[in-house]
C-alpha cells in the first residue's frame, strides 16, 4: 500500500491528512495500521522519526469515531474510550498536537493530563464528555482515585515509549490502569528499541502477546543519520566542543551529558566561552524548562544542553546536531538521543566526542550501524 487512502481509514482522515501534505505511510504505518484496524494488539518496533505517533493514532481515531457512527457516542464526563499513556509532559503534549491535526474533521474530542502542570488543569480537562486521553501514568492514578476519570469504557490503550514499561516502578502502576478497563482491551505499544527485559514484561502485563510488526530497520539508526566518532584526545573535551560548535554556529544543536554534574560543568564553560545556550533537564522549574524549550524550538537559541530527559519526546524539526559531549553508557540511551534528528525524512548528523572509557557502547553503536 502507497498510500493512506488505501489503508481503509475513514475518508475525513484521509482528507485531514492529505491537508497536511501527508499522502504516503511509513514503513511502520503500513505495518501495524491494518491489523490495529482490525482490533489486533500490537507491539510496533521501529527507528525514532519513523511515524510510530501516527501508526497509532490514526487507528485509534478511526475506531473511536466509528462507535460514534454507529450511534454510540460518548456523553459522559471523564469516561475516555482510547487511553494513551506517555512517559512526560513533553512527549503528551507532542502526541496530542498531532491528534488535534487529524481531530477538526472527525471532531473527536482529545484531553491531555500529565505530570508538571497543574493538577486544577487535569482536573479541568476531563471535567467534560472527550473519546481520547493522552496521560502520564501518575496524573492519570490521581485523577481515577478522586472518581473524575473512570476506564471502564476504554477500548483501546496505547503505551508510547513502552521500553519503559520494564522500569519496575511503572509494571504494577500499568496494570492497575489495565485492570481498570472493564471491556476487552485492544493495547498498542510502541518503543524504537526491543530489549529482552520488555517482551517479558509485555508477557506478565497483557493475557495474549501482542502481534510484533517490527519494521526492517528497527534496531538500527536511520540512513538519513550521519555519523562523526571524534576523539578526545588527553582529556581535552571542551576545546574539541568549541571546535564542533564552531563549525556550523547557526545550526540547531542538541548537548547531550550524562549528569546533572556534567551539565553544570558545560554550562559554565559554555557561559565563559560565550556560547548561547538554554538548559533542559528534571531538576528545572518547569516554567523555565518550557520556556528554554521554546527559546530553542523558535530558533532565538541555536544550542540545547540536555540529560537524557531530552532524548525522549522532543520532536523538533530545526535539530541538525546531536552532540554526545558524554556518551551514555546504554545503547538504547543513544538510540533515542541520535533519533532527535533526521526524523521524519530530514537529515541529521550525531557527533560523539569518544574516550577510551566508551569503547563498550561505541561496538554498540558499530553494531547498530551494521
Amino acid at each position: 500500500m502507497s498510500t493512506f487512502s488505501e489503508l481503509a481509514l475513514l475518508p475525513t482522515l484521509v482528507a485531514s491528512l492529505d491537508e497536511q501534505g501527508i499522502t504516503q505511510p511509513t514503513e511502520i504505518q503500513r505495518d501495524a495500521i491494518p491489523p490495529l484496524l482490525a482490533g489486533e494488539s500490537v507491539l510496533g518496533v521501529s527507528q525514532t522519526g519513523s511515524g510510530k505517533t501516527l501508526a497509532y493514532v490514526l487507528p485509534l481515531l478511526h475506531r473511536i469515531k466509528e462507535l460514534e457512527l454507529g450511534g454510540d457516542r460518548v456523553t459522559e464526563a471523564g469516561r475516555p474510550r482510547g487511553l494513551v499513556l506517555v512517559p512526560g509532559r513533553e512527549l503528551g503534549e507532542q502526541v496530542a498536537r498531532v491528534f488535534k491535526g487529524l481531530t477538526h474533521q472527525t471532531r473527536v474530542r482529545v484531553r491531555v493530563a500529565v505530570g508538571g502542570t497543574a493538577k486544577r488543569i487535569s482536573r479541568r480537562a476531563v471535567s467534560s464528555p472527550f473519546e481520547i486521553l493522552v496521560a502520564s501514568p501518575g496524573r492519570l492514578l490521581h485523577l481515577m482515585s478522586r472518581g473524575e476519570v473512570k476506564l471502564h469504557d476504554v477500548r483501546s490503550v496505547v503505551f508510547d515509549e513502552a521500553d519503559q514499561v520494564v522500569d519496575p516502578g511503572f509494571l504494577p502502576v500499568a496494570q492497575e490502569i489495565l485492570e481498570a478497563c472493564t471491556h476487552s482491551v485492544q493495547t498498542m505499544l510502541f518503543s524504537a528499541t526491543l530489549p529482552v527485559s520488555l517482551r517479558g514484561v509485555i508477557d506478565e502485563l497483557l493475557p495474549e502477546p501482542p502481534l510484533l510488526v517490527r519494521t526492517e530497520g528497527s534496531g538500527r539508526l536511520v540512513s538519513a543519520l550521519q555519523t562523526e566518532n571524534r576523539r578526545v584526545i588527553d582529556g581535552e573535551r571542551y576545546p574539541l566542543l568549541r571546535t564542533i560548535l564552531a563549525e556550523a554556529p547557526e545550526a540547531g544543536t542538541l548537548l547531550f551529558a550524562n549528569t546533572r554534574e556534567q551539565c553544570d560543568r558545560i554550562a559554565a564553560w559554555l557561559g565563559e566561552f560565550g556560547v548561547d545556550f538554554v538548559l533542559y533537564r528534571g531538576e528545572m522549574d518547569r516554567i523555565e524548562r518550557r520556556r528554554n524549550l521554546a527559546a530553542f524550538r523558535d530558533a532565538e537559541i541555536n544550542v540545547l544542553l540536555t540529560t537524557d530527559l531530552g532524548g525522549r519526546g522532543l520532536d523538533i524539526a530545526r535539530v541538525e546536531r546531536v552532540v554526545n559531549v558524554h556518551l551514555p553508557r546504554d545503547i538504547a540511551n543513544y538510540v533515542h538521543r541520535a533519533g532527535r534528528t533526521a526524523r521524519a525524512g530530514r537529515t541529521g548528523t550525531v557527533i560523539n566526542m569518544v574516550t577510551e572509557r566508551d569503547r563498550p557502547i561505541m561496538d554498540a553503536v558499530s553494531a547498530l550501524q551494521g
